[in-house]
């Protein structure tokens, strides 16, 4: 997969640390132990068959449109990390999720089906040197076949893929309803949780933006 479609965008990641969507992050070399690995999961049917003309790390605008997609403003932050906590950098973190009324971007593109077309759908985000990484995007809805509202992620380093996960609100009643939620937490206990995310109110907001801290750790060691 090339790289060069893939700039990061300080701008937004800058913005994210100020509004506290980020936590204070850990030093290489300061775990005795290793961390507990990103489980994998299904990729779905719902990748996106056709790419958005814009696919950066802001999902709400499309370009330079004024009209923002609708649903609860969510920052989406954190470190893609190797199991012994060594940030794993220039890599590419892709997400893709439904819109607010539970329509994927291929099902628009594909089928013609109701999409807010405001909402990119997809993007995608170049690591930085110290692995981090940011979305802004909506937080996630439940939609007809999978009660368990979720954000699907890929994990590419050059042309290999390393990873496919999603992660999900904690706490959510309609977790338990969903078939992929329960498998995931059957085979991986411990390495389910981390895929569980509070989504948090940002205090100070004045549109009730939330932030959600995902830290993504890979049974991968970056090349010295």
């Amino acid at each position: 997969m090339s790289t060069h479609f893939f700039k990061s965008n300080r701008r937004h990641f800058l913005g994210a640390l100020a509004l506290g969507a980020s936590s204070a992050f850990t030093a290489r070399g300061a775990f005795a132990e290793e961390l507990t690995r990103t489980p994998t999961t299904n990729e779905g049917p719902f990748f996106p068959n056709k790419l958005p003309l814009d696919t950066d790390n802001d999902l709400l605008i499309i370009n330079d449109a004024i009209t923002p997609a609708v649903g609860e403003v969510t920052h989406l932050s954190g470190r893609l990390l190797d199991a012994k906590g060594a940030p794993l950098r220039n890599a590419i973190i892709e997400i893709w999720q439904c819109d607010r009324d539970g329509t994927y971007l291929k099902q628009y593109t594909r089928d013609g089906d109701q999409f807010d077309t405001n909402f990119q759908g997809y993007g995608r985000f170049l690591t930085s040197s110290t692995g981090e990484y940011y979305f802004r995007t909506i937080k996630p809805v439940p939609y007809h076949g999978r009660p368990a509202a979720h954000i699907h992620a890929r994990i590419w380093k050059g042309d290999k893929k390393l990873l496919t996960t999603e992660c999900f609100i904690k706490g959510s009643p309609k977790n338990e309803q969903d078939g992929q939620f329960k498998q995931i937490r059957a085979r991986d206990p411990k390495g389910h949780e981390t895929l569980c995310l509070d989504f948090a109110a940002i205090k100070g907001s004045k549109i009730g933006e939330l932030a959600a801290k995902w830290d993504i750790v890979l049974g991968y060691s970056p090349e010295a």
